[in-house]
């Protein structure tokens, strides 16, 4: 799982330019289980980056998502969000 995670950021960030979609695979990944855990609090936070680089679609698959998350859980997302956008 976290081979598959740093591989992708790295590939996302190439170049200095963040790839989108890259960033909502990833949390379409984390939301699914697929090749690894369900986790939603994970799984917003790279759908949140993705719609914060422009996919629409990360939009709108964070903000169905949000709808079953709870106030912590979502608060945690957006921490985690806010964190490594400040890294990278």
């Amino acid at each position: 799982m976290a081979r598959f995670e740093i591989r992708d950021q790295e590939q996302a960030i190439i170049g200095g330019e963040a790839k989108a979609d890259v960033f909502c695979e990833m949390g379409l990944m984390y939301a699914t289980g697929r090749e690894c855990e369900i986790d939603y609090v994970a799984a917003h936070k790279w759908l949140n980056i993705a719609a914060i680089k422009g996919s629409d679609r990360a939009a709108s698959l964070r903000a169905e998502l949000a709808e079953s998350m709870s106030k912590a859980e979502l608060a945690a997302a957006l921490r985690s969000a806010r964190e490594w956008m400040t890294m990278h």
